[in-house]
């Protein structure tokens, strides 16, 4: 039903300053506007999901820091976390997807400078079986940060973070762990305790990293693919 003003075009808006609209406002009138188009370039995301993986191999290549164990400690729960918050759950798994699948063709950019498929058979088999679920479910999470405040984005993607370790990363690297050395279980497992502290430090510095980078470039939450 037509409400008896004429709605100005946008030609009159540009002309008149804006005043077309403010006068239907002024009479309770709402004027329809066209709403913000998202324009989505799959060059862009392939573009997102190399550098991810590329950034991935880079914390892996890091020297590890040793822990009398047979699994050191890297940057990749860092990294893979990362991606997940950023990109979202599909692009981040695809992102360590690559990661991995450059890994074990043979590029030496697992963890202390590894690759090739014979990683498959040592003690970190079920880390990094965790790394796309985990990256995936990171992401799907880190989706609720579109409801939160700014203030409380943060918190958000910290728990985000720490909920895929938690649930993912740390039950299939002790499955791992102990299919792999023939400990048991409970072995593996007072074994994976070392590096609870680490990867909970390290999921919240990829929290903040994420929060800066959301606030930049807010498109990066609103589009989560």
């Amino acid at each position: 039903m037509s409400s008896g003003f004429p709605h100005p075009t946008p030609a009159d808006d540009a002309a008149t300053g804006g005043a077309g609209t403010d006068r239907l406002a002024a009479l309770g009138v709402d004027a329809v506007l066209p709403a913000p188009v998202s324009r989505r370039s799959p060059a862009g995301d392939i573009a997102l999901v190399g550098v991810l993986a590329a950034f991935i191999a880079a914390c892996a290549v890091l020297p590890p820091i040793p822990t009398g164990t047979a699994v050191p400690i890297t940057l990749q729960t860092f990294a893979i976390t990362l991606a997940g918050l950023l990109l979202g759950a599909r692009r981040g798994a695809l992102a360590v997807a690559l990661y991995l699948a450059v890994g074990l063709a043979g590029v030496p950019v697992l963890a202390g400078g590894t690759g090739g498929i014979g990683v498959l058979a040592g003690p970190t088999v079920g880390y990094l079986a965790a790394f796309v679920p985990a990256t995936a479910l990171t992401g799907w999470f880190a989706g609720l940060a579109r409801r939160a405040r700014p203030a409380r984005r943060f918190l958000v993607l910290a728990a985000a973070g720490v909920a895929a370790t938690w649930l993912v990363v740390r039950p299939l690297g002790i499955a791992g762990l102990a299919w792999r050395t023939g400990m048991s279980v409970q072995g593996a497992f007072v074994v994976d305790l070392r590096f609870w502290p680490g990867d909970l430090i390290k999921c919240l510095l990829a929290a903040a990293v994420a929060a800066a980078a959301l606030r930049a470039f807010p498109d990066l939450l609103r589009d989560r693919r």
